[in-house]
């Protein structure tokens, strides 16, 4: 069946489903598939497709890895995948069986999903944060996030590039670019960033590579890349989602979270995600606070809300200020009441922050290599360290690995300086930060602009960020949803909505107000750069 069908019996397809359909349609979404057919279609319009026997999870498996050929390998060679999934197609036939059982475990069956290259999995693939020192190197078993998706019937097709050690090796990086994948090119214009680390999660997505991708977070990993590349991206509560068998950076701070076309998408890929993990202590504080994320897809999540617009956020760009400004006057259009306030302390612990994640990297790379990685030929920082200077051609042609080395200087995590540094964190992001400005102005949550639009790749001066809302709620371990604002000359920005803690299913009615009222998304065109004439 070729694209034009696809799109043809989209709407037949989702009527058709009848009494069976494990998906409702979230309240006011559209339920026709987009100009761009199936493969850029959601959860929802697939679902109804398969659930109609108009498609198969192993035919739209066959699909996503066609077109990883034509726009990742070739093409525009977006490069946005590491490794290729040898055994995707099988996992599709089996839930392909599952389904005509009558055995369909839930909104992901057989939807295909790509994980970022940090995420062990206990499969053929290796797990290699991009370094070439584990490459090769399969896991010992999978990572609890990726157990969870398998679980709930999602179809792992591969693994997406990556910064390399999630953008932790040099304050000189290139986001986007590891010694095994090389440099992932952003979608909408080739020249231009990514952004990182989940620089590949974000160009797989916003290039239709595939249905659904995890990224991770320690500081806007996640919503950085999905607010440039035209993504909806949620970074989670810490301790929603577990941490266990991801290549960490900082265990105070680090979490994996979905990254989608749409909030529906995204909140459904959460919903799967969470879950009690008994090799990560910190997910037990989760309990009985994870929300219905599917019943929180309503048109009215805006009414009556109480937005603290984050003003300290603004000022980076005018032309990005000016499309949040416009995004300010749908959020009251959609019901809430918008608030001028500023979230205090923001400059009390950037150093501090820096200091915990290069303690923290020291202590759970050992832990992670160890369990995930025991065969693996380095077994701890000073391994990875030596690799690099050994391999120093292929690893480090562009920039060092000055994070490596000081993290490695470090002491344990008994040291004061740690402690000291950790309790800066969490006393200037949350009591005295978040928490103080929500409780003061009563608020249900803070917006700003994400972060500004794409830089143009640069492997002389390295990354050069317009500003970001991602450290508060990072630091903070607390929910950040990003969602397309606009366009700045053609380049995507977005709007962010951050909450206090476990106030994820709130965000997630917020964000998909917001979205379903102003559809600011817009596919990708590959251009090799952008035209100045365009706003």
């Amino acid at each position: 069946m070729d694209r034009r069908e696809f799109v043809r019996i989209g709407v037949a397809a989702g009527a058709a489903a009848g009494s069976n359909r494990v998906l409702a349609t979230p309240t006011g979404a559209a339920s026709k598939l987009g100009s761009g057919g199936i493969l850029d279609a959601g959860v929802w319009e697939q679902q109804q497709m398969m659930e109609a026997g108009k498609l198969t999870s192993h035919s739209l498996t066959s699909q996503y890895l066609a077109r990883i050929k034509t726009i990742d390998k070739s093409g525009p060679r977006i490069n946005a995948i590491i490794e290729i999934n040898p055994e995707a197609l099988k996992i599709a036939l089996e839930m392909d069986r599952e389904r005509n059982l009558k055995r369909v475990r839930g909104p992901l069956h057989g939807i295909p999903v790509l994980l970022k290259d940090n995420i062990a999995t206990g499969d053929r693939m290796s797990t290699t944060a991009g370094s070439l020192a584990l490459n090769g190197i399969r896991a010992a078993r999978d990572a609890h996030v990726a157990a969870q998706l398998r679980a709930a019937g999602a179809v792992i097709i591969g693994k997406t590039n990556l910064s390399e050690w999630a953008n932790m090796r040099s304050p000189h990086s290139v986001s986007g670019w590891s010694g095994r994948g090389g440099l992932t090119l952003n979608p909408y214009s080739l020249d231009r960033n990514c952004s990182g680390s989940s620089s590949g999660s974000g160009a797989a997505i916003a290039a239709g590579l595939a249905t659904l991708a995890v990224g991770t977070e320690t500081d806007g990993s996640i919503v950085s890349p999905a607010s440039i590349c035209g993504l909806v991206g949620i970074k989670p509560t810490l301790g929603l989602v577990s941490r266990s068998g991801i290549i960490p950076i900082a265990h105070s701070q680090d979490t994996a979270g979905p990254m989608a076309r749409s909030v529906a998408d995204a909140a459904l890929m959460l919903a799967a995600m969470t879950g009690i993990d008994a090799r990560d202590p910190v997910t037990q504080d989760s309990a009985g606070k994870a929300g219905d994320y599917r019943a929180a897809l309503e048109k009215g999540g805006l009414k009556g809300r109480r937005i603290g617009v984050a003003r300290n956020f603004f000022g980076s760009n005018d032309e990005l200020d000016a499309v949040i400004e416009k995004a300010l006057l749908d959020l009251k259009a959609q019901g809430a009441e918008l608030v001028d306030t500023e979230v205090p302390n923001v400059g009390k612990y950037g150093d501090s922050e820096t200091e915990v994640l290069l303690y923290e990297f020291k202590a759970d790379l050992a832990a992670y290599l160890k369990e995930y990685a025991p065969h693996a030929p380095v077994s701890n920082m000073a391994d990875v360290i030596a690799y690099n200077q050994k391999h120093g051609q292929q690893e480090l042609p562009y920039f060092g690995q000055e994070y490596l080395e000081r993290s490695q200087a470090k002491g344990d995590l008994d040291t004061p300086a740690y402690r000291e540094a950790l309790a800066n964190n969490k006393r200037y992001s949350r009591a005295e930060g978040i928490d103080q400005v929500m409780r003061e102005h009563r608020l249900d949550a803070l917006v700003a602009p994400t972060g500004g639009p794409a830089w143009l790749t640069d492997f002389i001066n390295g990354d050069h960020f317009g500003g970001s809302f991602s450290s508060p709620a990072a630091v903070a371990g607390y929910p950040h949803i990003t969602v397309p604002a606009g366009h700045v000359h053609g380049l995507p920005v977005g709007l962010s909505f951050v909450g206090a803690a476990y106030s994820e299913a709130a965000l997630i009615g917020m964000a998909y107000a917001y979205e379903q009222a102003t559809l600011h998304r817009r596919a990708p065109q590959f251009p090799a750069s952008v035209s100045l004439a365009v706003r």
